[in-house]
């Protein structure tokens, strides 16, 4: 006699006999897997689904981390370039554009300035007086020098070629003045050229030596870089403010190689010019970051 309950032995009315559960066949496993294979998403044997047979994980470049870095060193480069074409070429000719050929007046008259100049000193008369009006030497009086400074914007040196620092004559001016304005264009122009003029005379008065930086009296009977100084420190200058780190590279560098190759005093006023521009134009972008704040400062108590 069994001392187990009758109603535990006998089987309930769900069950037929001695059939297993439904869903089940006898010995299977649970439905959805085959008898010994493995779950779903999985090939027998091999790696989880997403990931092929030995392979990196998905959505990591094959390069791996160098690849990922050249790949953000690209997007950089090209991101910068991007930017500096559209600040120092497409918007300047988007107002070429808006405010017509007037716009380049200032690029029109030294061009012409330098062409005329060169001209009337093609002939020994006409350079005697281009020299009186134009030339600007360190043992000349200050007042003088002063005098003829604005001038010497337009008197080209003579050794050099004259149409390819025409070509770089205008394009610094047309830039400058579409992108800066006209005034603001002349004074960063003669700015460049004065500083040069000015340290010269205070190394002259350093005499030879100082680390290289003093110069002997014989560099006061030299003419000054003309309008050279005022193209490099227009340049220069736009590359500050328009955030241009290429052309700062190319203008800047390419005045330092020069000052390296031919160590003379036209390569130290173009040094002297690069310098007096960047100290300008981070002039100019820390008052324009002032303005900005308090813009935003008034903005904000407004509202």
């Amino acid at each position: 006699m069994s001392i187990l309950r009758p109603d535990v032995e006998r089987p309930r009315e769900s069950r037929a006999g001695d059939e297993p559960r439904a869903g089940r066949a006898g010995g299977e496993p649970r439905v959805g897997r085959a008898g010994g294979e493995p779950r779903a998403g999985r090939s027998e044997g091999g790696p989880r689904a997403g990931r092929s047979e030995g392979g990196p994980r998905a959505g990591r470049s094959e390069g791996g981390p160098l690849g990922g870095a050249l790949a953000r060193i690209a997007g950089f480069v090209g991101r910068t370039l991007r930017g500096e074409w559209y600040g120092i070429v497409v918007d300047p000719l988007r107002q070429l554009r808006r405010r017509g050929p007037g716009a380049l007046l200032l690029a029109f008259v030294a061009c012409a300035g330098v062409i005329f100049f060169h001209a009337i000193a093609q002939h020994p008369t006409g350079g005697t007086a281009v020299r009186i009006l134009g030339g600007v030497q360190g043992d000349l009086p200050l007042w003088l020098a002063l005098l003829r400074t604005p001038v010497s914007l337009y008197v080209p040196a003579l050794d050099l070629p004259v149409w390819a620092g025409i070509t770089q004559l205008f394009l610094a001016f047309a830039l400058a003045e579409l992108a800066l304005g006209r005034r603001r264009t002349l004074l960063i122009a003669y700015a460049a050229t004065l500083a040069g003029t000015l340290t010269v005379r205070v190394m002259m008065a350093m005499g030879p030596g100082w680390w290289g930086l003093g110069l002997p009296p014989e560099a006061g009977q030299v003419l000054d870089t003309g309008p050279s100084a005022a193209v490099v420190g227009l340049f220069t200058y736009l590359s500050v403010v328009r955030h241009a780190p290429v052309v700062f590279l190319l203008t800047g560098g390419s005045m330092v190689l020069e000052s390296i190759a031919k160590p003379n005093l036209a390569g130290r006023e173009h040094l002297i010019a690069v310098a007096a521009a960047v100290v300008l134009g981070l002039l100019h972008e820390r008052g324009r970051l002032r303005r900005q704040d308090a813009t935003n400062v008034q903005d904000t108590a407004s509202a």
